[in-house]
């Protein structure tokens, strides 16, 4: 089975499984289901797919959970899908490395587009053997790589896909929206505070490293990485 075209699917209820499963094979993807957090784990680690659907309440494992130990095995997208829609659900999931979070009941046709924009970013990103280096950090997305001041750090794909765009725009301000558009590939529906979450999160690795460079706020406008001239 060919990881590019297979997507897993975890949710505990075997409807909304199976209505996911009749949109993707439509496009032509191979869909496994597991319907618990346990499941999933043992599907993803004995045969990683291209990309997981996941929701958050479920059983033995849950989603969060899940979330994080899918993260300390790779950078394979996932689309978190919950009925719960309380904005601390959404940032923690983001914070956690989420690449998108749609919320129950949601429409599968948006899901399938979202489903290949996540896609086709993250191909594209597998595909550049690109780096960036400023004094004390080095930003490269070929290996998902961060390292400051010498030190490798820990990151979540989606903030170093951030911190890279800003860093290969020195001085160059981008809107909330601007950002939504060129890193996550898609219109977020106007949320800006996916955007404000993930810089929030870089800010806090980036404190005590910016020296000519700083991931800077322009109020009222967006976020800019500001690099001092020579």
């Amino acid at each position: 089975m060919e990881k590019e075209s297979r997507i897993l699917v975890v949710d505990d209820d075997k409807n909304i499984c199976e209505l996911i499963r009749l949109y993707l094979q439509k496009e032509g993807y191979t869909v496994e289901i597991a319907n618990d957090g346990l499941a999933a784990l043992e599907k993803f680690s004995q045969n990683p797919p291209a990309a997981v659907i996941l929701d958050i309440m479920l059983p033995k494992i849950d989603g969060i959970e899940v979330l994080k130990r899918m993260r300390k095995a790779g950078n394979i997208p996932v689309i978190m899908l919950t009925a719960k829609g309380e904005v601390f659900d959404k940032v923690l999931g983001l914070e956690l490395g989420a690449d998108d979070y749609m919320v129950k009941p949601f429409e599968p046709k948006e899901l399938v587009a979202r489903l290949k924009a996540v896609l086709r970013r993250f191909e594209s990103a597998e595909n550049l053997d690109k780096e960036i280096v400023y004094p004390n950090i080095r930003i490269n997305l070929s290996t998902y790589e961060l390292v400051l001041g010498g030190k490798s750090i820990d990151i979540p794909p989606k903030e170093l896909e951030l911190l890279y765009f800003l860093a290969s725009h020195p001085n160059r301000v981008f809107t909330r929206d601007q950002l939504l558009d060129e890193v996550w590939g898609y219109d977020f529906f106007g949320d800006s505070r996916t955007v404000d979450v993930h810089v929030k999160r870089l800010r806090e690795k980036l404190e005590g490293y910016e020296s000519s460079w700083q991931l800077k706020t322009v109020w009222r406008v967006g976020y800019k990485f500001e690099v001092a001239k020579a």
